[in-house]
């Protein structure tokens, strides 16, 4: 996965084939931010400049800038499987959230 890292932002960046550029956009927050670059040195750069402006634009409009992700996650799934993850977390003497979270983490690495 090409993903880049700064000030706690993230990016995925892709190749675009027709016009032969790396672009990215940050990832987790409802702003739209992209950047682009033709090499991997100017890539890093431009994100680095887009994090940095996005949170110079927020201090001077005077809002907080939006982070990644609040750490609240709500999604649905099968009732059975929310039976059994709920029972592996009592069996460990964990809530069901601190156990997801635990899982959710292995998981992703």
């Amino acid at each position: 996965m090409n993903v880049l890292h700064y000030k706690g932002y993230s990016a995925r960046v892709e190749f675009d084939a027709e016009d032969e550029i790396f672009a990215g956009r940050i990832a987790g927050i409802p702003d739209v931010i992209g950047f682009h670059a033709d090499n991997v040195a100017d890539l890093k750069m431009a994100f680095h400049e887009a994090v940095d402006d996005y949170l110079a634009t927020c201090e001077r409009l005077g809002r907080p800038p939006h982070k990644p992700y609040s750490g609240r996650v709500m999604f649905r799934i099968d009732p059975d499987v929310h039976a059994r993850a709920a029972k592996a977390a009592e069996l460990e003497g964990k809530s069901l959230n601190e156990w997801a979270g635990e899982v959710l983490a292995k998981a992703t690495g």
